[in-house]
């Protein structure tokens, strides 16, 4: 270092001093953190992060220098491991964020984009397909709650417009000369037209301890399951018809994904404890329409099984927001 840039030893901590105005800050953070994991020869995954802690009423200012630091510990214990768990990095680094920002809480997110290679569903032609991974934590003294998130992409056929093909087409068959039954006949044998729409699935599970191991490969095809159709980055013509025609035969509304994912839920995890959250989100990307369309549902596992079941629904969602907050 040259001496005459370096720091005097009776340099003033700026951050560590009294602020103009005594009032502590609910966040302080640092966002759009970008990083480079790498796991074992094959696993790379892009991911970006945003890290906050609060901020007592007597400190200045937090060490922003200090996050980077505790990202790259997390990461380097992380890529030790050979696994790449979103919301276990997530709760590292908002453990180490708490303790060295000497915060009463921290809070992570992260979202790492993810390279899986599948089969298109007729040739069987490779593809690489890009999912994202997704991890929130939030860190007290007493407790670290995490959530386990997955995002997928899909298509939905509309069952709307759909029924109004058909019976376009019952008018037209009907002119011709079938009969009723052999109308009935070709409707429920020959795909018929809608508008479709691209969709974004997203899937968030949180577990208190002692919960079910959540594998994020799991949660994927949960989501993409839920859509009418899966999709691929690239096809033949065989898988072109058979993707189409798949999404034909299984209409979706925006709001059926979000009910399939949490039906799937439920059956998929069936040792997820009454107070686990899930938060379950479908947006759809219109054809026909200038807007998108959204459906969420969120809350403990307790009462979306009492809806299920058939019983009155809950009068109050809890938030991820909230389920974090419950004990940290």
């Amino acid at each position: 270092m040259n001496p005459e840039i370096a720091l005097s030893p009776n340099a003033i901590d700026v951050q560590a001093s009294q602020p103009a105005t005594r009032v502590s800050l609910s966040r302080v953070g640092v966002t759009g953190v970008e990083k480079v994991v790498s796991i074992g020869e094959d696993g790379h995954y892009h991911a970006e992060l945003e890290c906050y802690v609060d901020l007592a009423p007597d400190q200045a200012g937090v060490h922003m220098s200090r996050f980077e630091e505790n990202v790259s510990e997390a990461i380097e214990e992380v890529v030790a491991n050979e696994s790449m768990r979103a919301e276990q990095l997530a709760a590292r680094i908002a453990e180490l964020v708490r303790v060295k920002q000497k915060g009463l809480r921290a809070e992570v997110s992260i979202n790492a984009r993810y390279a899986q290679k599948m089969p298109a569903p007729v040739s069987g032609i490779e593809n690489q397909e890009i999912y994202n991974l997704l991890g929130t934590a939030v860190a007290s003294a007493d407790v670290t709650r995490t959530v386990t998130g997955v995002q997928a992409q899909g298509m939905t056929a509309c069952p709307c417009a759909q029924e109004m093909v058909a019976d376009l087409a019952r008018g037209r068959l009907a002119e011709k000369g079938y009969t009723e039954d052999q109308v009935e006949e070709i409707i429920e044998e020959v795909p018929i037209a809608t508008h479709n729409q691209r969709g974004i699935g997203t899937l968030w599970i949180g577990c208190t301890e002692g919960g079910p191991d959540l594998d994020a490969r799991d949660m994927l095809r949960l989501v993409e399951s839920s859509m009418s159709s899966e999709i691929y980055e690239l096809m033949k013509r065989p898988d072109e018809m058979s993707v189409v025609v798949k999404a034909h035969e299984q209409p979706r509304f925006v709001e059926d994904c979000v009910r399939e994912m949490i039906r799937q839920v439920l059956e998929t995890y069936p040792d997820l404890a009454d107070d686990a959250f899930v938060m379950a989100k479908q947006e759809n990307l219109e054809t026909i329409h200038r807007h998108n369309v959204v459906a969420e549902r969120f809350g403990q596992i307790a009462d979306l099984r009492q809806e299920v079941a058939g019983e009155n629904p809950s009068r109050r969602h809890l938030t991820m927001k909230e389920w974090l907050e419950l004990s940290a």
